[in-house]
């Protein structure tokens, strides 16, 4: 007697796995999206610790964030993409646009040789969202949502 297996139904499940992939797909970039506007708004609330007027010697310690003077540096403050760079993988920056905002961030020498110091606003911005699990709960809740319509 001869024996075999039958197995229906894989045209389906390919269907339904491709589409479900789709949808992760999506959802990975709507996330990034999503991920980016949040350090956005991390980066530009560091910005607004301190302030100072015009003119006067910044207050902000070396290590803290730059002080809030006239607001350029933190309208700077910009999300470009997402952007695909790879099979699933999306990649957006977030970051100023400010001539000096670099400087502001690593410190160094400045015009006229002037030496500055570290002041961090951008990594600890994004620091903060990844140990307070703000940024995996936003994967992970775009992620739960395609899986669970498919």
């Amino acid at each position: 007697m001869a024996g075999g297996v039958q197995i229906t139904g894989l045209s389906e499940l390919h269907g339904a796995l491709s589409a479900m992939d789709s949808a992760i797909q999506k959802a990975t970039r709507v996330a990034t999206a999503h991920a980016a506007h949040l350090a956005e708004g991390a980066i530009k609330r560091m910005l607004t610790t301190s302030s100072h007027p015009k003119g006067t010697p910044t207050p902000s310690a070396p290590g803290d964030p730059p002080s809030l003077v006239t607001g350029t540096l933190r309208r700077s403050i910009k999300v470009v993409g997402p952007v695909p760079v790879g099979r699933g993988t999306w990649m957006a920056e977030i970051g100023p646009t400010a001539v000096y905002g670099r400087i502001q961030e690593l410190g160094g020498t400045a015009g006229r040789g002037a030496e500055l110091p570290p002041r961090p606003y951008v990594a600890p911005a994004y620091d903060q969202l990844v140990a307070g699990g703000v940024i995996g709960r936003t994967y992970y809740a775009a992620w739960a949502a395609a899986i669970s319509h498919h």
